[in-house]
């Protein structure tokens, strides 16, 4: 086996051929966190094929790596779901395909003053494979929620919950109409980001992040709009001259056979005309007519996240739980003391 690096196209076409795509290991992903200031390594382990022919042998794992800054000019890496081993791959012989990618890794990465990699498998449980792998917090959602879209849209609305097909009708009656983004709403989405952010304590990145982000070829916005003046029950009466305004947004990734619902933020004007719904729902529509096989609702948590689960678990689909995040220490004395200052960072 052999560590080599590896171009769009195969990287790409790789990812492809798994379950479930992961947008977080393709190359445009790679390319916004350069945009980010992240350096960013691209790795296959190539099965030998005997016939002493450089390019030759099938590739069986890949792995992209975000550099990340530490103290004291040392780094660590981040595999983002990943690394990705090939479903070929027997599991009697997932150990020696790790063991291969990340010695091989390790080997490489002794330059840039890694002291860690941190990676987050799909498949395999790591504790079971004996790679000395430490588990650590969570960075992408161990637990999510996917749904299959080889159904028909009759099937897809049977199987919500009652109280989610009604939100949406509800939604439908108020006349929120959704639409795809475009930069010139940048600036009223990131409001109401902000609002979210707010009112549900959660945390979110800086404004450059989604700007960025945006710009990558296989993200979309899209937005769920309302117009004031439409009264919202038999007792109240129009207001002339307002406009549409932005109620809801959604950011979604498009990858292999897998739609992801990255990131989501809604008003807190017009909460009772349901707009997340609709727009959600309208967008799994869209999904689906693009020829995707998977929605991802991108992480579930019960007791993290009550409401935001309730409302995605509204919709149905596969619970699918990974691994988790694991650490593997490349140099155990400053690993140990980085763990010290995460654990003083947290508490401040």
């Amino acid at each position: 086996m052999k560590i080599v690096e590896i171009n769009k196209e195969k990287l790409n076409n790789f990812l492809n051929k798994q379950k479930y795509s992961q947008f977080l290991q393709s190359w445009e992903w790679g390319e916004f966190q350069e945009k980010m200031g992240n350096k960013i390594f691209r790795f296959a382990l190539r099965q030998d094929s005997g016939q002493g022919i450089e390019e030759s042998g099938e590739i069986i794992a890949v792995a992209t790596l975000i550099k990340k800054a530490l103290p004291f000019g040392k780094s660590y890496f981040y595999c983002p779901r990943g690394p990705i081993i090939s479903l070929k791959v027997e599991s009697k012989k997932l150990k020696d395909t790790y063991r291969n990618l990340f010695n091989g890794i390790s080997e490489i990465l002794k330059q840039e003053n890694v002291i860690f990699l941190r990676f987050e498998p799909i498949e395999y449980k790591v504790e079971s494979l004996n790679l000395k792998a430490k588990k650590t917090i969570d960075v992408q959602p161990s637990k999510t929620l996917i749904l299959d879209l080889n159904k028909s849209e009759e099937e897809l609305l049977k199987n919500m919950h009652q109280k989610t097909r009604y939100n949406i009708r509800l939604s439908e009656k108020k006349s929120v109409k959704i639409k795809e983004g475009g930069s010139e709403d940048f600036e009223k989405f990131w409001q109401i980001i902000k609002e979210t952010k707010e009112r549900d304590k959660f945390g979110i990145h800086e404004k450059k992040y989604y700007e960025k982000m945006l710009e990558t070829d296989f993200i979309k916005l899209y937005l769920a709009e309302f117009d004031p003046s439409i009264p919202q029950s038999d007792s109240e009466q129009a207001s002339s001259g307002q406009e549409r305004k932005i109620i809801a947004g959604n950011i979604v990734s498009f990858f292999g056979n897998t739609a992801t619902y990255v990131h989501g933020a809604s008003s807190n004007e017009y909460r009772n005309v349901m707009a997340p719904y609709l727009l959600q729902w309208e967008v799994i529509k869209i999904v689906q007519e693009k020829g995707y096989k998977y929605y991802d609702f991108y992480g579930i948590d019960e007791k993290k996240w009550p409401g935001v689960t309730r409302f995605k678990l509204g919709f149905s689909g596969n619970i699918v739980e990974y691994p988790g995040t694991f650490d593997l220490a490349f140099d155990n004395l400053w690993y140990n003391m980085y763990k010290v200052l995460r654990k003083i960072r947290r508490l401040v």
